[in-house]
């Protein structure tokens, strides 16, 4: 990879390997041009294996972009078995591995928004609550926030507290054993799940760490708490991480 077209900051940040590398710029920079630039960097000159990397980034649209970036740099032959996706995605293909440890079976379903705000609405059936679309929103943002903090519907219970938040994590209870008996996900869980797996299985945390050497990170402001501990187990000790960011951009 020849660095000679990026400018100083941009080739201090691409040949920056051995240890945690943090890139703030503002947009229109050229940031994800660094996280091309440093996968080229490090397959053909650090000698990382394609498999061996993994990128991720918040939409379809970016990652796609990315790994068309990727290719036009390295040729489709060196670029093969490169992982570049989101976090859901990696999420994903983490539990299709894992999910008889979690309790799961062979073909789980993934629920989208109007699944879960669906099943939502019916455990609240024949409560003050039925049929309050703005209640039911309500719980679908309250659930998910616990989630994406690691509270689990237990906890939730414990600590409500409201009124409000009480029936909410009952409710929280309820959605949660309706999803395991259907053999179903929803979104948050792709992230909470595999952290939870990490935490409490260290064999399953080491495995996974064997697969990624080293991890890249697009649009960095816009991790949340769940992302961020994904992110943290991975790469564990070794520390081989860079990721990018505008702090002015953030969604949070």
């Amino acid at each position: 990879m020849n660095l000679q077209d990026l400018n100083t900051s941009q080739r201090q940040a691409v040949a920056c390997i051995d240890k945690p590398c943090l890139v703030l710029a503002g947009a229109g920079s050229g940031k994800t041009r660094v996280i091309t630039c440093k996968i080229a960097y490090l397959i053909e000159n650090a000698g990382y294996q394609p498999s061996f990397i993994r990128a991720v980034t918040f939409t379809n649209k970016a990652a796609r972009e990315m790994k068309q970036r990727t290719t036009a740099l390295l040729g489709k032959k060196k670029s093969t078995g490169l992982g570049i996706s989101t976090f859901h995605t990696l999420g994903l293909k983490i539990l299709q591995t894992e999910y008889p440890t979690l309790g799961y079976r062979k073909g789980f379903s993934i629920l989208d928004a109007r699944d879960v705000e669906s099943c939502i609405g019916e455990l609240l059936h024949r409560t003050e609550h039925d049929e309050d679309s703005t209640f039911i929103k309500q719980t679908m943002y309250q659930i998910s926030r616990w989630k994406n903090e690691f509270v689990d519907f237990d906890v939730a219970q414990a600590t409500a507290e409201s009124p409000l938040q009480q029936v909410q994590s009952s409710v929280y209870a309820r959605y949660q054993q309706h999803l395991q008996a259907c053999n179903s996900m929803d979104f948050d869980d792709l992230i909470m799940l595999p952290v939870m797996l990490f935490r409490q299985h260290s064999d399953k945390l080491l495995k996974w760490r064997g697969k990624i050497h080293y991890m890249l990170v697009d649009e960095y402001q816009d991790t949340n708490t769940s992302q961020y501990e994904l992110i943290n187990l991975l790469c564990g000790l070794r520390q081989k991480l860079t990721v990018v960011g505008d702090d002015d951009q953030s969604i949070y």
